[in-house]
């Protein structure tokens, strides 16, 4: 698969949006959110894990995002959003949970922007179902500029790599503006 320079596919998004209308303790409203929204006239990361709360996720790959957003700013970024196919409510959840600050939940619960990437991989071996392959790319106004997927993509993978779709990767992509992206080294 290449996607260097691919448009990125269209796919609605369920969010819950923050909503001091509502009385209660649950001050969110649901809104559907298409690709256009998140991905048009603007320059954003996307980083996508395979589940909430999960070991590497929840230690590793959200808070370092979230600490360098700052640093991604710099460097001529908009947004950083975290996908998962996961729902709404639980990325929220997860959100407090983590503590994050600066990074956007992207939840893809039907799989669908996930599938259509060509990222959804099966992972009933680990009693998951289907979720997202491990990847970051930077997507500047609805074309993928830089991509790093994780090596190994397979249903049932025995393992969760995560070499190549951390932060502190993608930041140094985008600080060597010659250096090749992941996938054009390896495809």
């Amino acid at each position: 698969m290449r996607f260097y320079n691919k448009t990125i596919p269209q796919a609605n998004f369920q969010m819950r949006t923050r909503d001091e209308a509502i009385a209660g303790d649950s001050r969110y409203r649901g809104e559907s959110v298409s690709s256009d929204n998140v991905f048009s006239g603007a320059r954003v990361i996307v980083f996508a894990l395979p589940g909430a709360f999960t070991p590497t996720c929840t230690s590793t790959h959200v808070p370092r995002f979230d600490q360098l957003y700052e640093s991604f700013r710099a460097e001529g970024i908009d947004e950083v959003y975290c996908l998962s196919v996961s729902d709404a409510f639980v990325m929220n959840q997860r959100g407090r949970h983590i503590g994050i600050k600066n990074i956007r939940l992207l939840p893809d619960g039907n799989g669908e922007f996930t599938r259509k990437m060509g990222m959804l991989v099966d992972k009933q071996n680990l009693g998951f179902g289907s979720r997202s392959w491990r990847y970051s790319m930077v997507v500047n106004d609805g074309m993928i500029e830089k991509m790093f997927i994780e090596p190994g993509y397979e249903d049932s993978c025995e393992s969760d790599p995560f070499e190549v779709s951390d932060a502190d990767t993608l930041l140094g992509s985008l600080l060597s503006r010659d250096a090749p992206s992941y996938e054009e080294q390896v495809l």
